[in-house]
């Protein structure tokens, strides 16, 4: 989540930097240097100027000056505007992509909420469990004093309830375990969850299509780019120095000091070495556009065998669920006629326990596939886009 923001504000920095090509450029600098050669004027024009008592030194084969340039852009032929584009694409598409790991972690979340949910279901389900056996300890101890049940009935009773209380110190660190996970990826604790509904049919898009629409929109502000590169530019400039030699020759042929000088002007210019590249680069850029396609028709294809697989695992626990009830209840029946047959003593202690354990896993199994329902049903929202 904050990269959201981080991203945000280096795309403020790159506009902010691309529209500072409006500004004038300035460079300034210094140099010296020693000609080998330098203008003379015409022997002719030295002789007639000899004789009329002229008679100039000559430029100076060393020359030195300090100066400034001004460059001001005035037409760009769209290329900032273009690299405005490119930035805010690949803007878009750095966004995109943080959405689809935020997705991802969506799923996790999604897993560890049913998961902690089908504890708490078992938890719920042990106790009641405990509840019960404890119920049977109390009524296999009372018989046992009466003489009518022995002592080791009331053993194995009281082993299976402390088996169910270890079940459910196991349980509870499941739980605590799963829970802390849940509440780092939140960012809060969280101390209970509920049942959910059932959810809305998913008619959002996901992130990953999304992400493939950006790379999209960055090919062609990149190929809009290439447009703009071999438009011709126009700009203004200004050029002032202060060193010998200056702009006026004549009068440094007869004084060796410096002068300030300046020039303004305007200037077009017209690279054409982008045409010799134009052609690749475009291709280039059409075969990014065919690979992202190629993407999503995968993606789209492997999102089509996700759906209906995980629609046949949401149908296969709502078709389980339409029975559990009645092998409860059935369940339930037989464990309450063998309670009522261990009062007779017609049946023993361990026939009782497996029907307890019977019921027991029926209940278990009722809450298992509620939860994978919901889970199922979830799976196929998220595969499908929320």
């Amino acid at each position: 989540m904050k990269r959201y923001d981080l991203i945000k504000l280096s795309e403020q920095f790159t506009l902010d930097n691309i529209g500072k090509g409006w500004l004038p450029q300035i460079s300034a600098y210094g140099q010296a240097s020693i000609q080998s050669a330098v203008t003379e004027l015409p022997e002719a024009l030295k002789t007639m100027m000899a004789a009329q008592g002229e008679s100039p030194r000559g430029i100076s084969k060393f020359q030195y000056r300090v100066g400034v340039d001004v460059q001001q852009t005035v037409y760009d032929g769209g290329a900032i505007e273009a690299s405005r584009n490119v930035a805010r694409a690949q803007n878009e598409v750095e966004l995109s992509r943080n959405a689809v790991d935020i997705y991802a972690i969506q799923n996790r979340v999604n897993d560890l909420y049913f998961s902690l949910l089908l504890i708490d279901e078992r938890l719920a389900l042990n106790n009641e469990h405990i509840t019960m056996l404890q119920a049977n300890v109390n009524k296999i101890a009372s018989l046992h004093k009466g003489g009518v049940a022995m002592g080791s009935d009331v053993d194995v009773m009281r082993a299976e309830l402390a088996t169910a209380q270890q079940q459910r110190v196991e349980m509870q660190g499941m739980r605590d375990a799963v829970r802390q996970v849940l509440s780092l990826l939140c960012g809060k604790d969280i101390a209970t969850v509920v049942k959910p509904d059932e959810p809305a049919l998913a008619t959002g898009l996901r992130p990953e299509l999304i992400a493939l629409d950006r790379q999209l929109q960055l090919t062609q502000a990149q190929e809009k780019a290439l447009d703009s590169a071999i438009r011709p530019k126009v700009g203004l400039f200004a050029q002032g120095f202060y060193g010998y030699t200056g702009l006026n020759m004549f009068r440094d042929m007869y004084h060796r000091t410096p002068t300030l000088n300046g020039i303004l002007g305007a200037r077009i210019t017209w690279n054409i070495s982008s045409l010799y590249t134009r052609k690749n680069d475009r291709s280039k850029l059409a075969l990014q556009r065919s690979n992202i396609e190629n993407a999503r028709e995968t993606f789209l294809f492997n999102q089509s065998l996700q759906s209906t697989q995980q629609q046949g695992v949401a149908d296969k626990y709502k078709k389980m669920l339409a029975q559990d009830d009645d092998i409860i209840a059935l369940r339930r029946n037989v464990r309450k006629a063998a309670e009522a047959k261990l009062n007779a003593g017609v049946i023993d202690t361990n026939n009782l326990l497996q029907e307890i354990t019977r019921e027991q896993q029926a209940a278990i199994n009722k809450s298992i596939h509620e939860v994978e329902y919901l889970k199922a049903l979830y799976s196929l929202q998220t595969i499908q886009g929320q």
